[in-house]
């Protein structure tokens, strides 16, 4: 069964960071695409980063140079390092993965930047 669990969550003053984390309950972290996307009051859910399994990462325009997406496989973890935080950061973060055609999800971690 793919579970996936985040950590890390919490609030910030902004221009501060924080690391979340997402473990895993297999090794699929090395082998999938992981990723973590995130959904703001009101507001769609929007991918956030992704790391293929090919170590290839990509991001959302408004956190690249901020974010960095990456991967401990012996873990079997993934990690979202944010860095100048900002109030639009705002949002429920949510780990994702894609198994066999169908999409999982972690239950979200809560970060909340402050002004």
């Amino acid at each position: 069964q793919v579970q996936l669990v985040e950590s890390g969550g919490g609030l910030v003053q902004a221009g501060g960071s924080l690391r979340l984390s997402c473990a895993a309950s297999g090794s699929f972290v090395s082998s999938n695409t992981m990723g973590w996307y995130r959904q703001a009051p009101g507001k769609q859910r929007e991918l956030v980063a992704r790391i293929f399994s090919g170590g290839i990462t990509d991001y959302l325009d408004s956190v690249k140079g901020r974010f960095t997406i990456s991967r401990d496989t012996a873990k079997n973890t993934v990690y979202l390092q944010m860095n100048s935080l900002k109030p639009g950061d705002t949002a429920v973060y949510f780990c994702w993965t894609k198994l066999s055609g169908m999409n999982y999800w972690g239950k979200g971690t809560l970060v909340t930047v402050s002004s």
